[in-house]
């Protein structure tokens, strides 16, 4: 089964089992739209977890799992990762794509020559970056509509502006 990670539980809030969540997606309060995720561990263990409540506060959004009624089983969780299966996701319009998705496709610039091979996607500060594996080792390559040219799902493909240098 293929995952998808959609964020990142943070510290408790309060006293009664609530968690602060850091969500990946666009927007961010599109994370409620499951009403259960797949909660995984630093260790990579899996469980699912339903979603007790949700609300989004002035310091960005927030959830108390089902179970979870005191701050020291919500501190258990923390830094795990939110999962749900690739399946479990809206196909997207043409053109649109999701980032596991792309995991595998090459990288080729505007020139031919080719860079790598798409490992993973980082969220940074700034913006997301692709990382990709070449001969020359790993490349950590901004993602940006100024760079990313085209990507060709049937070759399994990508075309970017950087230069082999990068």
């Amino acid at each position: 089964m293929s995952w998808v990670e959609l964020g990142r539980l943070g510290r408790p809030k309060g006293l009664k089992g609530w968690l602060h969540l850091e969500s990946w997606t666009a927007p961010p309060e599109a994370l409620f739209d499951y009403p259960s995720w797949f909660l995984r561990s630093a260790s990579g263990e899996r469980r699912e977890v339903e979603v007790a409540e949700s609300r989004q506060s002035p310091k960005g959004l927030e959830a108390r799992l089902e179970g979870l009624t005191t701050r020291e089983e919500a501190e258990v969780l923390v830094g795990h990762v939110i999962e749900v299966p690739r399946s479990a996701l809206p196909t997207t319009a043409p053109g649109e794509y999701y980032r596991v998705d792309l995991i595998g496709f090459r990288v080729v610039n505007l020139e031919g020559v080719e860079l790598g091979v798409i490992e993973r996607f980082e969220d940074m500060p700034a913006s997301a970056v692709m990382v990709v594996r070449g001969g020359e080792g790993e490349h950590w390559l901004p993602v940006s509509r100024e760079h990313l040219k085209a990507i060709d799902a049937e070759a399994r493909c990508v075309r970017v502006d950087w230069p082999e240098e990068f």
